[in-house]
Protein backbone atom coordinates (compact mmCIF):
# COMPACT_ATOMS: atom_id res chain seq x y z
CA UNK A 1 0.00 0.00 0.00
CA UNK A 2 2.82 2.40 0.84
CA UNK A 3 4.48 1.73 -2.51
CA UNK A 4 1.18 2.35 -4.30
CA UNK A 5 0.82 5.71 -2.55
CA UNK A 6 4.37 6.67 -3.59
CA UNK A 7 3.71 5.69 -7.20
CA UNK A 8 0.41 7.62 -7.22
CA UNK A 9 2.00 10.73 -5.70
CA UNK A 10 4.85 10.60 -8.21
CA UNK A 11 2.41 10.26 -11.11
CA UNK A 12 0.41 13.29 -9.96
CA UNK A 13 3.58 15.34 -9.52
CA UNK A 14 4.73 14.50 -13.03
CA UNK A 15 1.33 15.42 -14.45
CA UNK A 16 1.37 18.78 -12.68
CA UNK A 17 4.92 19.49 -13.84
CA UNK A 18 3.81 19.03 -17.44
CA UNK A 19 1.12 21.70 -17.16
CA UNK A 20 2.36 25.31 -17.50
CA UNK A 21 1.14 27.54 -14.72
CA UNK A 22 -0.19 24.70 -12.55
CA UNK A 23 1.62 24.72 -9.21
CA UNK A 24 4.82 26.08 -10.79
CA UNK A 25 6.37 28.81 -12.86
CA UNK A 26 8.47 27.99 -15.91
CA UNK A 27 10.03 31.46 -16.31
CA UNK A 28 11.56 33.74 -13.67
CA UNK A 29 14.15 36.50 -13.23
CA UNK A 30 17.43 34.62 -12.84
CA UNK A 31 19.94 37.47 -12.83
CA UNK A 32 20.34 41.24 -13.06
CA UNK A 33 23.49 42.78 -14.52
CA UNK A 34 24.36 46.34 -13.44
CA UNK A 35 25.77 47.97 -16.58
CA UNK A 36 25.59 51.75 -16.11
CA UNK A 37 26.33 54.26 -18.85
CA UNK A 38 24.45 57.33 -20.01
CA UNK A 39 21.20 57.53 -21.91
CA UNK A 40 17.91 55.69 -22.15
CA UNK A 41 17.47 52.65 -24.38
CA UNK A 42 15.43 51.22 -27.20
CA UNK A 43 15.71 47.80 -28.85
CA UNK A 44 18.01 45.01 -27.73
CA UNK A 45 19.39 42.57 -30.33
CA UNK A 46 20.75 39.15 -29.37
CA UNK A 47 23.79 37.88 -31.26
CA UNK A 48 23.34 34.28 -30.10
CA UNK A 49 26.45 32.67 -31.67
CA UNK A 50 28.68 35.25 -29.96
CA UNK A 51 26.67 35.29 -26.68
CA UNK A 52 26.34 39.06 -26.72
CA UNK A 53 23.69 41.75 -26.76
CA UNK A 54 23.52 45.03 -28.62
CA UNK A 55 21.50 47.75 -26.89
CA UNK A 56 20.90 51.16 -28.44
CA UNK A 57 21.31 54.03 -25.95
CA UNK A 58 20.47 57.15 -27.95
CA UNK A 59 23.85 58.67 -28.80
CA UNK A 60 25.68 55.36 -28.55
CA UNK A 61 25.18 51.59 -28.79
CA UNK A 62 26.56 49.09 -26.28
CA UNK A 63 27.78 45.55 -26.87
CA UNK A 64 27.28 43.48 -23.70
CA UNK A 65 28.35 39.94 -22.80
CA UNK A 66 25.13 38.05 -22.14
CA UNK A 67 26.83 35.68 -19.68
CA UNK A 68 28.40 38.28 -17.38
CA UNK A 69 26.91 41.68 -18.24
CA UNK A 70 30.39 42.99 -19.07
CA UNK A 71 30.51 45.84 -21.60
CA UNK A 72 32.45 44.56 -24.61
CA UNK A 73 32.28 47.70 -26.69
CA UNK A 74 30.56 51.07 -26.93
CA UNK A 75 29.87 52.49 -30.37
CA UNK A 76 29.55 56.29 -30.31
CA UNK A 77 28.56 59.01 -32.74
CA UNK A 78 24.78 58.60 -33.13
CA UNK A 79 22.03 61.17 -32.79
CA UNK A 80 19.15 58.82 -31.94
CA UNK A 81 19.96 55.12 -32.26
CA UNK A 82 17.04 52.69 -32.32
CA UNK A 83 17.86 49.17 -33.49
CA UNK A 84 20.70 46.85 -34.49
CA UNK A 85 20.93 44.07 -37.07
CA UNK A 86 23.92 41.72 -37.07
CA UNK A 87 25.26 39.80 -40.08
CA UNK A 88 27.96 37.44 -38.79
CA UNK A 89 28.95 36.10 -42.22
CA UNK A 90 29.72 39.66 -43.33
CA UNK A 91 31.39 40.53 -40.02
CA UNK A 92 29.20 43.61 -39.81
CA UNK A 93 26.48 45.15 -37.74
CA UNK A 94 24.02 47.88 -38.73
CA UNK A 95 22.47 50.52 -36.46
CA UNK A 96 19.48 52.69 -37.34
CA UNK A 97 20.16 56.30 -36.41
CA UNK A 98 16.85 58.13 -36.65
CA UNK A 99 18.16 61.57 -35.74
CA UNK A 100 18.58 64.35 -38.30
CA UNK A 101 18.14 63.19 -41.88
CA UNK A 102 18.47 59.52 -40.88
CA UNK A 103 21.32 57.07 -41.37
CA UNK A 104 22.39 53.45 -41.12
CA UNK A 105 25.65 53.14 -39.16
CA UNK A 106 27.85 50.25 -40.31
CA UNK A 107 30.27 48.78 -37.76
CA UNK A 108 32.74 45.92 -37.44
CA UNK A 109 31.47 43.04 -35.29
CA UNK A 110 34.95 42.23 -33.94
CA UNK A 111 36.41 45.65 -33.20
CA UNK A 112 33.16 47.69 -32.92
CA UNK A 113 34.80 50.32 -35.12
CA UNK A 114 32.44 52.39 -37.26
CA UNK A 115 33.02 51.60 -40.94
CA UNK A 116 30.72 54.24 -42.35
CA UNK A 117 27.30 55.88 -42.41
CA UNK A 118 24.77 55.26 -45.17
CA UNK A 119 22.17 57.92 -45.88
CA UNK A 120 18.67 56.70 -44.97
CA UNK A 121 15.16 58.07 -44.56
CA UNK A 122 14.64 60.18 -41.43
CA UNK A 123 13.34 58.44 -38.31
CA UNK A 124 15.00 55.13 -39.21
CA UNK A 125 13.75 52.76 -36.51
CA UNK A 126 13.24 48.98 -36.43
CA UNK A 127 15.83 46.89 -38.30
CA UNK A 128 16.37 43.14 -38.88
CA UNK A 129 18.46 40.84 -41.08
CA UNK A 130 16.70 38.29 -43.30
CA UNK A 131 19.37 35.62 -43.77
CA UNK A 132 17.52 33.61 -46.42
CA UNK A 133 16.93 36.68 -48.57
CA UNK A 134 20.35 38.11 -47.59
CA UNK A 135 18.87 41.54 -47.03
CA UNK A 136 18.97 44.02 -44.19
CA UNK A 137 15.48 45.47 -43.68
CA UNK A 138 14.72 48.71 -41.85
CA UNK A 139 11.67 50.94 -41.46
CA UNK A 140 11.20 54.68 -41.14
CA UNK A 141 8.32 55.77 -38.92
CA UNK A 142 7.95 59.34 -40.17
CA UNK A 143 8.81 58.38 -43.74
CA UNK A 144 6.35 55.49 -43.81
CA UNK A 145 8.67 53.26 -45.83
CA UNK A 146 10.60 49.98 -45.78
CA UNK A 147 14.30 50.30 -46.65
CA UNK A 148 16.36 47.34 -47.93
CA UNK A 149 19.99 46.71 -48.81
CA UNK A 150 22.55 43.92 -49.08
CA UNK A 151 24.95 43.53 -46.13
CA UNK A 152 28.02 43.89 -48.38
CA UNK A 153 27.02 47.47 -49.20
CA UNK A 154 29.83 50.02 -49.50
CA UNK A 155 29.75 51.52 -45.96
CA UNK A 156 30.85 54.96 -47.15
CA UNK A 157 29.43 55.45 -50.63
CA UNK A 158 26.70 52.82 -50.85
CA UNK A 159 23.05 53.62 -51.45
CA UNK A 160 19.93 51.86 -50.25
CA UNK A 161 17.44 50.27 -52.62
CA UNK A 162 14.45 52.41 -53.60
CA UNK A 163 12.20 52.62 -50.52
CA UNK A 164 8.89 50.76 -50.44
CA UNK A 165 5.90 52.91 -49.47
CA UNK A 166 3.85 51.33 -46.66
CA UNK A 167 0.87 53.68 -46.45
CA UNK A 168 1.29 54.23 -42.71
CA UNK A 169 3.76 54.72 -39.87
CA UNK A 170 5.71 51.50 -39.25
CA UNK A 171 6.95 50.49 -35.80
CA UNK A 172 8.64 47.09 -36.07
CA UNK A 173 8.95 44.25 -38.55
CA UNK A 174 9.62 40.55 -38.99
CA UNK A 175 10.07 38.25 -41.99
CA UNK A 176 9.26 34.65 -42.87
CA UNK A 177 12.45 34.00 -44.88
CA UNK A 178 10.54 33.26 -48.08
CA UNK A 179 10.23 36.82 -49.29
CA UNK A 180 7.38 38.14 -47.14
CA UNK A 181 7.94 40.95 -44.62
CA UNK A 182 5.35 41.78 -41.95
CA UNK A 183 5.31 45.34 -40.61
CA UNK A 184 3.23 46.94 -37.85
CA UNK A 185 1.52 50.16 -38.94
CA UNK A 186 0.92 51.78 -35.57
CA UNK A 187 -1.25 54.61 -36.88
CA UNK A 188 -3.45 52.34 -39.02
CA UNK A 189 -3.95 49.48 -36.52
CA UNK A 190 -2.78 47.07 -39.20
CA UNK A 191 -0.01 44.69 -40.23
CA UNK A 192 1.27 45.40 -43.74
CA UNK A 193 2.58 42.44 -45.76
CA UNK A 194 5.35 43.30 -48.22
CA UNK A 195 6.42 41.01 -51.06
CA UNK A 196 10.14 41.60 -51.58
CA UNK A 197 10.07 40.25 -55.14
CA UNK A 198 7.52 42.81 -56.35
CA UNK A 199 8.56 45.37 -53.73
CA UNK A 200 4.95 46.17 -52.94
CA UNK A 201 2.49 45.91 -50.08
CA UNK A 202 0.28 42.96 -51.01
CA UNK A 203 -1.93 42.78 -47.90
CA UNK A 204 -3.03 44.94 -44.99
CA UNK A 205 -4.49 43.02 -42.07
CA UNK A 206 -6.39 44.69 -39.19
CA UNK A 207 -5.17 43.79 -35.70
CA UNK A 208 -8.61 44.35 -34.12
CA UNK A 209 -9.58 43.91 -31.34
CA UNK A 210 -6.05 45.23 -30.71
CA UNK A 211 -4.84 48.69 -31.66
CA UNK A 212 -1.62 50.72 -31.97
CA UNK A 213 0.58 47.69 -32.75
CA UNK A 214 4.24 48.02 -31.73
CA UNK A 215 6.10 44.75 -31.03
CA UNK A 216 6.06 42.06 -33.72
CA UNK A 217 7.60 38.61 -34.07
CA UNK A 218 6.88 35.32 -35.79
CA UNK A 219 7.27 31.62 -35.20
CA UNK A 220 6.03 28.99 -37.60
CA UNK A 221 3.02 30.51 -39.34
CA UNK A 222 1.94 32.66 -36.39
CA UNK A 223 2.47 36.40 -35.88
CA UNK A 224 2.70 37.75 -32.32
CA UNK A 225 1.57 41.39 -32.31
CA UNK A 226 1.98 43.55 -29.21
CA UNK A 227 -0.75 46.21 -29.04
CA UNK A 228 -0.99 49.23 -26.72
CA UNK A 229 -4.60 50.33 -27.15
CA UNK A 230 -6.02 48.18 -25.71
CA UNK A 231 -3.10 46.39 -24.04
CA UNK A 232 -3.08 42.92 -25.57
CA UNK A 233 -1.10 40.48 -27.65
CA UNK A 234 -2.81 39.44 -30.86
CA UNK A 235 -1.91 36.15 -32.53
CA UNK A 236 -2.48 36.16 -36.29
CA UNK A 237 -2.19 33.53 -39.01
CA UNK A 238 0.82 34.54 -41.11
CA UNK A 239 -0.78 33.21 -44.30
CA UNK A 240 -4.29 34.65 -44.05
CA UNK A 241 -4.14 37.44 -41.46
CA UNK A 242 -6.88 35.77 -39.43
CA UNK A 243 -6.80 36.76 -35.77
CA UNK A 244 -6.42 33.50 -33.87
CA UNK A 245 -6.47 34.94 -30.35
CA UNK A 246 -6.19 38.19 -28.39
CA UNK A 247 -4.92 38.06 -24.82
CA UNK A 248 -4.37 40.73 -22.12
CA UNK A 249 -0.84 41.92 -21.34
CA UNK A 250 0.71 44.74 -19.30
CA UNK A 251 0.74 48.38 -20.37
CA UNK A 252 3.34 50.03 -22.58
CA UNK A 253 4.37 47.08 -24.75
CA UNK A 254 7.32 47.72 -27.05
CA UNK A 255 8.47 44.24 -28.05
CA UNK A 256 7.33 40.68 -28.57
CA UNK A 257 9.35 37.52 -29.11
CA UNK A 258 8.54 33.93 -29.96
CA UNK A 259 10.34 30.64 -29.64
CA UNK A 260 9.95 27.10 -28.38
CA UNK A 261 6.20 27.20 -28.93
CA UNK A 262 5.73 30.25 -26.70
CA UNK A 263 5.19 33.94 -27.28
CA UNK A 264 6.37 36.79 -25.04
CA UNK A 265 5.38 40.43 -24.58
CA UNK A 266 7.52 42.88 -22.57
CA UNK A 267 5.81 45.97 -21.18
CA UNK A 268 6.83 49.23 -19.55
CA UNK A 269 4.94 48.45 -16.35
CA UNK A 270 7.49 45.72 -15.61
CA UNK A 271 5.63 42.64 -16.80
CA UNK A 272 6.64 39.84 -19.15
CA UNK A 273 3.59 37.95 -20.40
CA UNK A 274 4.06 34.38 -21.64
CA UNK A 275 1.50 32.78 -23.98
CA UNK A 276 1.36 29.28 -25.42
CA UNK A 277 -1.01 26.99 -27.27
CA UNK A 278 -2.80 24.51 -25.07
CA UNK A 279 -5.11 22.02 -26.76
CA UNK A 280 -4.96 24.14 -29.91
CA UNK A 281 -5.87 27.40 -28.17
CA UNK A 282 -3.57 30.30 -27.22
CA UNK A 283 -3.64 31.16 -23.52
CA UNK A 284 -1.64 33.24 -21.06
CA UNK A 285 0.37 30.66 -19.12
CA UNK A 286 2.19 33.03 -16.77
CA UNK A 287 3.26 36.60 -16.09
CA UNK A 288 6.76 37.37 -14.82
CA UNK A 289 7.47 40.55 -12.85
CA UNK A 290 10.62 42.20 -14.25
CA UNK A 291 11.39 45.93 -13.72
CA UNK A 292 9.45 49.12 -14.49
CA UNK A 293 10.62 50.42 -17.85
CA UNK A 294 11.65 46.98 -19.16
CA UNK A 295 9.56 47.40 -22.30
CA UNK A 296 11.93 45.86 -24.87
CA UNK A 297 13.69 42.50 -24.92
CA UNK A 298 15.76 40.02 -26.86
CA UNK A 299 15.31 36.24 -26.85
CA UNK A 300 18.35 33.98 -27.21
CA UNK A 301 17.08 30.79 -28.88
CA UNK A 302 20.24 28.88 -27.94
CA UNK A 303 20.40 29.61 -24.21
CA UNK A 304 16.60 30.01 -23.82
CA UNK A 305 17.07 33.28 -21.97
CA UNK A 306 15.37 36.65 -22.35
CA UNK A 307 17.26 39.92 -21.82
CA UNK A 308 15.43 43.13 -20.88
CA UNK A 309 17.04 46.58 -20.57
CA UNK A 310 15.87 48.57 -17.56
CA UNK A 311 16.98 51.13 -14.98
CA UNK A 312 15.93 52.65 -11.71
CA UNK A 313 13.36 55.28 -12.58
CA UNK A 314 12.73 58.80 -11.27
CA UNK A 315 9.06 59.87 -11.10
CA UNK A 316 7.75 62.09 -13.93
CA UNK A 317 8.69 65.77 -13.59
CA UNK A 318 5.12 66.79 -14.44
CA UNK A 319 1.77 65.05 -14.01
CA UNK A 320 1.19 62.72 -16.93
CA UNK A 321 4.82 62.90 -18.01
CA UNK A 322 7.25 60.05 -18.53
CA UNK A 323 9.43 58.58 -15.81
CA UNK A 324 13.13 59.12 -16.46
CA UNK A 325 15.96 56.66 -15.77
CA UNK A 326 18.30 57.58 -12.94
CA UNK A 327 21.82 58.24 -14.25
CA UNK A 328 24.19 55.30 -13.95
CA UNK A 329 21.51 52.73 -13.04
CA UNK A 330 21.09 51.04 -16.43
CA UNK A 331 20.85 47.26 -16.11
CA UNK A 332 20.01 44.07 -17.98
CA UNK A 333 17.37 41.86 -16.41
CA UNK A 334 17.75 38.19 -17.32
CA UNK A 335 14.71 35.91 -17.42
CA UNK A 336 15.22 32.18 -17.81
CA UNK A 337 13.45 28.87 -17.34
CA UNK A 338 13.50 27.27 -13.94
Amino acid sequence: MRMNRIVAATTVALMLAALPGVGQTNWAVTNTFPVGGDGGWDYVTVDAPAHRLFVTRGTHTMAIDEMSGKVLGDIAGMKSSHGVAVVPKAGRGFITDGGGTGAIVVFDLKTYAVLGRIAAVADADGIIYDAKQDRVLAVSGDGGVLMTFKPDIDPKNGKLDAPIDLGGKPEFLTSDGSGKVYINLADKDMVAVVDLASRKVVQRWPVAPGGQPTGLSTEGRHLFVGCRKPAMMVMMNADTGQVEASLPIGTGVDATAAGGGEGFASTGDGKLTVVAQQQGKFEVVETVTTRPGARTMGLDPDSHQIFLPAAEMDPPATPGGRARPKPGTFMIVVVGQR
